[in-house]
C-alpha cells in the first residue's frame, strides 16, 4: 500500500510541469492559443481576453489582463511569468513611465559679471 502511495506521489510530482503556463504574446494570440498556454485560462476567458484586447486597446502591462471578465488575481499570479506583452527582450514590463523634465538650475552671474563696473 505504501509503494502505490509512493508511486502516486512521484506521478503527481512529475506531472506537475505538464499544468505549467507557457510563454503567450496575449496581444497576438488567437483564443485557441491563450486557452492552451496559460493554466486556468479555457476557451471562454481566453475569448474574452482576445474581445477585451479587440474592443479597448493591446494590454500595456500584465496586470491590465484583470479587466477582462474571469481573469482574477489567482489566474494572474499563475501565470504571470507566461504573460507576454510583445515579442521583445522584457516583455513582462510595462513602458517606463516619462520622467518629468529635470528642472534648470537657476544660473548664476559669472564672476565677469559682478567685475564690471558701472559708467
Amino acid at each position: 500500500m505504501l509503494h502505490k502511495i509512493a508511486a502516486c506521489l512521484i506521478a503527481f510530482a512529475l506531472s506537475l510541469p505538464v499544468f505549467a503556463a507557457t510563454p503567450v504574446n496575449v496581444n497576438k494570440a488567437d483564443a485557441a492559443t491563450l486557452a492552451k498556454s496559460l493554466d486556468g485560462v479555457g476557451a471562454t476567458k481566453a475569448a474574452a481576453i482576445v474581445a477585451w484586447r479587440e474592443e479597448k486597446s493591446p494590454f500595456k502591462s500584465v496586470d491590465d489582463l484583470s479587466q477582462v471578465k474571469g481573469i482574477g488575481p489567482a489566474t494572474l499570479q499563475r501565470n504571470r511569468d507566461a504573460i507576454l506583452l510583445s515579442d521583445g527582450p522584457g516583455d513582462n514590463k510595462a513602458a517606463p513611465a516619462k520622467a518629468a523634465p529635470a528642472r534648470a538650475k537657476p544660473s548664476r552671474p559669472s564672476p565677469s559679471a559682478n567685475n564690471q563696473t558701472s559708467q
